[in-house]
């Protein structure tokens, strides 16, 4: 009998197809994004020296007083927002954007926009 696969399991797979091509170096560095149910959270790595650069999520405490104004997408663009302005201030103007394998929409789409709003170039 067939058994069909969960959702993340299908997105897991997607992820690692796509880290087949995608790599950050430390001229332009990745830029992961994870999203549970309830938080996101967003990571710039490079992935030669495997350092975390700068991270943003919505369980840091510059965030959490802004939760309870915010839905989930304008949550996600405070993140983008906060990893943006923590990667500059770490010296990266550019960054290739790693989706983990979501769908480029709602969540994901925000906080790329506000990664770019902070003055991120993907």
């Amino acid at each position: 009998m067939l058994k069909k696969r969960d959702r993340n399991e299908v997105r897991v797979i997607r992820h690692a197809r796509v880290r087949k091509k995608i790599s950050g170096t430390p001229d332009m560095p990745r830029l992961c994004v994870f999203r549970s149910n309830a938080e996101i959270y967003a990571q710039v790595i490079d992935d030669v020296k495997g350092v975390t650069l700068a991270s943003a999520s919505t369980m840091d405490a510059e965030i959490k007083k802004l939760l309870d104004d915010l839905d989930k997408k304008g949550a996600s663009k405070a993140v983008g927002k906060l990893v943006g302005e923590r990667a500059l201030k770490a010296g990266i103007t550019q960054v290739v954007f790693d989706r983990s394998g979501y769908i480029y929409t709602g969540r994901v789409a925000s906080l790329a926009d506000g990664a770019r709003e902070a003055g991120l170039k993907f």
